[in-house]
């Protein structure tokens, strides 16, 4: 049932409750999330098993990202006029569809096809998710219930991601995929039975999306969060071999450490939400400034076991409260490109994905060791602080 207006639309009322509701689209983005993940912690299997350096392996990542990055504006113009629900229907079939695509190929090339395909829905699902979880509740509270619809990606990272590592020492990394396509077919099940059936969008359509990419305050917040998170992926896509060639972990104690990092993921979430409710512009500023001081402590203390427990569990927390604040400052500048600009967020970060992955492969395939990662990502997430400190400043003399 639809009640009052909020800028994410018409407020709606879940027809059995807001917490099954929010439930049913963490379950989507956990087990998107984990499809995302899942690949960086068993690269070193995967590489394994085609017969091909990690280095070469990791354009399985950046294969995906890029058909985020495309998905994400293609999805949410195509679908600008249907209803929410139904748009993530059709986002959690075409997922499903490329995992297990994934599964059936045996070969780089295609499987890097199905890896992209598997791609596209992704943005727009997270985007339109955010969307519909914050249309749940009032302006007051909508940090925190963006935060929690996102917060199935940071759980991705303490459950499904380590989970993942670890069964590769054991069975084929096709099993997991597989698996993440039976998980999807249950995320389609519970956005049916639990997500209100909202109206068709008629007055709604790709030309006012579009206006998003004439919004400098939209571009210049998508632009903050594909420079400043690029430095947590190159760190993560490198974790676990780092983990293991330069702290000199067993598998087990690998997996155990990728846990610490999804509970600092979990964690940053969680507070971050709230932070954003109270202040935007500041909780973003820390975010930045923090991810800078923690990437800087990756380079220098990776040999030690004792402060990579430290820093796995700050690092994720400080930059991960990006997401849902870059989330939160799109609702507020995007005007009537809603559906466009929170799915271009998630673009945004996959770019962010497919940077951070290549320019550690760079680092890393030049010499310059595992732990050159570090100082990398320290000044992608520089980067991003100056972008929105430009981004504060535009606001200033160009008020919405």
């Amino acid at each position: 049932m639809e009640q009052t207006q909020t800028n994410t639309g018409p407020q709606l009322t879940p027809p059995h409750g807001f917490a099954p509701a929010i439930a049913a689209l963490m379950l989507g983005t956990f087990t998107i999330g984990t499809g995302e993940f899942a690949m960086m912690g068993i690269l070193p299997a995967f590489s394994k098993a085609l017969h091909i350096s990690v280095e070469h392996a990791s354009s399985v990542i950046s294969a995906y990202a890029l058909g985020v990055v495309i998905g994400a504006p293609v999805m949410a113009i195509a679908g600008a006029h249907l209803s929410r629900r139904t748009i993530l229907l059709l986002l959690l079939t075409l997922f499903c569809i490329g995992n297990i695509g994934t599964v059936l190929c045996s070969a780089l090339l295609p499987i890097e096809v199905m890896r992209f395909i598997t791609g596209l829905p992704h943005g727009a699902y997270f985007g339109i998710a955010a969307l519909t979880g914050a249309s749940m509740t009032v302006r007051a509270r909508r940090g925190r219930a963006i935060g929690m619809v996102l917060s199935g990606i940071m759980i991705s990272t303490v459950i499904g991601a380590p989970l993942s590592t670890f069964l590769s020492h054991y069975i084929s990394w096709e099993v997991i995929y597989g698996a993440l396509s039976v998980l999807g077919l249950l995320c389609i099940a519970g956005v049916w039975a639990l997500i209100p059936a909202d109206k068709p969008r008629h007055d709604n359509n790709a030309l006012s999306e579009l206006t998003a990419f004439k919004n400098p305050h939209v571009l210049l917040t998508l632009l903050t969060g594909a420079i400043g998170f690029g430095g947590m992926f190159g760190v993560y896509t490198f974790l676990t071999s780092a983990l293991a060639q330069v702290t000199h972990l067993s598998p087990w104690m690998v997996t155990l450490y990728q846990v610490i990092w999804g509970c600092g993921m979990v964690a940053g979430n969680a507070f971050g939400g709230a932070m954003i409710d109270k202040n935007l512009d500041l909780t973003t500023i820390f975010s930045l400034i923090a991810s800078i001081i923690f990437m800087l402590a990756f380079w220098v203390f990776l040999p030690s076991p004792a402060a990579m427990v430290v820093i796995c569990f700050f690092l994720p927390a400080a930059t991960v409260i990006l997401s849902p604040a870059m989330q939160a400052r799109l609702m507020d500048v995007a005007g009537n490109a809603q559906t466009l600009s929170a799915s271009l967020n998630h673009s945004a970060f996959n770019i962010a994905n497919a940077l951070g992955a290549s320019f550690g492969a760079f680092l890393v395939g030049h010499g310059l060791g595992m732990n050159a990662v570090g100082w990398g990502g320290a000044i992608l997430s520089a980067g991003g602080l100056v972008i929105y400190l430009l981004t504060l400043h535009v606001g200033r003399r160009h008020p919405l």
